[in-house]
């Protein structure tokens, strides 16, 4: 393949999808423009991270609703990717009455909504919690509802998939929403509409080539629904339980929950450090210990209510160190503190955190990938990171679907 992909990264963190995406093929996927700010910090140890791994490309360290529009409007993107924050998508009527998305919350993925309406990428690929689907919790998928329409109004198809890295050949149980979308004058889009939308999310779809589910939903869990036309009224009065999987198309949407068919993973014990290596700092002493085996043990607590009610808060014990076996646990930016850390090992009798390199192995990160910060931030960047290895096998159906895009019938026929 002679031709590159143009992709620009928003909210880069320490850059997992550029990093992933490379993994997939270098010579393809060439990030022209990256933006990584983290507010009120004076230090910005995510975007120093990014800038020491990568040379090539812009690296935009300010506030993204301080970039004019001409900015994307002179970059030629073919694929824009980006791990925006979960926040309050409602949108709000003007002091007119006029529709419109005046007084709108949640402006970050409205920055995303920027940069489509000023570039026009044939691909969009996009991660969030997987809560995305459910928030908020007082109007049920409203959030994301909202985000479907915007898609539609901008003339993109979208699918979308809750996926476990751990069902996947991944080291940790990390589940994440992400979201595909791809513009509908392409072959690709063209090919897609002749099958059901059934058959896009379980078999024929991106998610479905690149991570492949059982072809019957889980516990029959299947719905399908239209969008209203008024993206206003979707804020004002939508609600829906959203499933696991999706696509919309023209603002009709079918979801199911899905099911891994060949469940596989790394088990955690093959990403750690041999001892020798681990430095002592990162051991439990016996006070940590015990505070652990508290924190971790069954509770029976008695409280007392606002109202002055007593009760009493039950809550039930796990595991006093991690199973070296299976996948690690969903890593947390708090990772590597004495009341918030996720992952306790023990090996050869003695107790301990992870280190940052193992964190890094955890989301598939190159060894010391954020070396040069402080440890607390390692984990803290971690811990907001993705997986990486999710994001090269999505990059690698990516390359397969624009290869076959403008492929005429004649160039089929020479290839065969």
């Amino acid at each position: 393949m002679d031709k590159t992909l143009n992709v620009v990264e928003l909210f880069a963190g320490v850059g997992g999808f550029r990093l992933g995406l490379e993994k997939a093929n270098s010579d393809v996927f060439k990030t022209v423009w990256a933006n990584q700010w983290e507010p009120s910090r004076k230090t910005q140890d995510a975007f120093d991270c990014y800038m020491r791994n990568f040379s090539e490309g812009i690296h935009s360290n300010e506030d993204i609703t301080t970039v004019s529009d001409e900015v994307f409007q002179q970059l030629e993107i073919d694929l824009l990717v980006g791990g925006f924050p979960c926040q309050d998508y409602s949108v709000a009527r003007s002091l007119s009455g006029e529709k419109g998305l005046e007084g709108k919350k949640g402006v970050l993925f409205w920055e995303i909504k920027r940069v489509l309406e000023n570039s026009h990428p044939k691909y969009v690929l996009l991660e969030n919690v997987d809560r995305l689907l459910k928030s908020p919790s007082k109007q049920r998928g409203r959030d994301f509802a909202i985000m479907l329409a915007t898609f539609r109004d901008l003339n993109y198809i979208v699918e979308w998939r809750v996926v476990n890295a751990a069902e996947y050949g991944c080291a940790q149980k990390r589940r994440r929403v992400f979201i595909f979308a791809y513009k509908k004058d392409l072959d690709f889009a063209d090919k897609q509409l002749r099958f059901s939308k059934n058959e896009i999310v379980f078999k024929e779809g991106f998610f479905a080539k690149t991570f492949p589910v059982k072809l019957e939903p889980y516990k029959g869990r299947e719905s399908m629904h239209e969008l209203p036309l008024d993206i206003l009224q979707i804020s004002d009065e939508f609600s829906f339980g959203f499933h696991t999987a999706g696509v919309m198309i023209d603002g009709k949407f079918f979801t199911a929950h899905t099911e891994v068919a060949n469940e596989s993973f790394i088990p955690l014990k093959d990403i750690l450090l041999d001892e020798d290596k681990v430095e002592e700092k990162f051991y439990l002493t016996e006070a940590q210990a015990e505070k652990f085996a508290y924190l971790r043990g069954p509770k029976k607590i008695e409280r007392t209510s606002a109202t002055g009610h007593k009760y009493i808060f039950s809550e039930g014990g796990m595991s006093p160190t991690d199973d070296l076996d299976g996948p690690g646990r969903t890593m947390l930016t708090s990772e590597g503190t004495v009341n918030r850390s996720s992952h306790i090992v023990e090996v050869n009798g003695r107790k301990r955190f992870l280190t940052p390199i193992e964190c890094e192995r955890l989301n598939s990160f190159p060894d010391n990938w954020t070396a040069g910060m402080p440890d607390r931030m390692r984990y803290f960047c971690m811990g907001n990171a993705l997986v990486v290895d999710l994001i090269t096998k999505m990059g690698k159906t990516i390359l397969d679907i624009d290869a076959e895009e403008n492929v005429t019938s004649e160039q089929i026929e020479l290839l065969i």
